[in-house]
């Protein structure tokens, strides 16, 4: 289970890796989602990703599910190439948006067409089919939107 989540984070890194590189982003490139390779997120996201009931991954009260939504939960709020890092939520329940500095948003991007390369797909598409669900600042989707072209 922990070697075949492991392969996987090592090919979805290679994958943006390649992508970053296009963009000239070496750093990026390099450091993309180490974080996935922490106990806190590695060993709930490799449990979460073998458990072959799929019938249990979305039931909130499923320990498996519930542990990844931490370890998912963590990996947001380490990695400001996510878009979720960005959100603030006041003491009043108010979600706020925060400008993405577009090198965030550049990776976020590489990260997406990462995923395209192993799923199918594209960024763009991708992006406009979630997009909706995204909590962006009006600023973050004028970069994303300048990017895509």
């Amino acid at each position: 289970m922990y070697w075949k989540y492991f392969k996987y984070v090592v090919n979805h890194k290679w994958n943006v890796f390649i992508e970053c590189m296009k963009a000239g982003r070496v750093i990026h490139a390099i450091t993309h989602d180490l974080s996935k390779f922490r106990p806190s997120e590695f060993i709930p996201y490799a449990k979460f990703f073998n458990d072959t009931d799929r019938s249990k991954k979305y039931k909130i009260t499923d320990k498996n599910n519930s542990d990844f939504q931490k370890g998912w939960f963590l990996h947001q709020k380490r990695n400001k190439h996510h878009w979720n890092y960005w959100v603030i939520v006041t003491r009043k329940d108010e979600i706020i948006p925060v400008p993405m500095p577009k090198k965030y948003v550049i990776q976020m991007i590489c990260d997406w067409k990462g995923m395209s390369r192993k799923f199918g797909g594209n960024a763009y598409d991708y992006y406009n089919e979630h997009n909706k669900q995204m909590i962006l600042h009006k600023k973050t989707k004028e970069r994303i939107d300048g990017l895509f072209g």
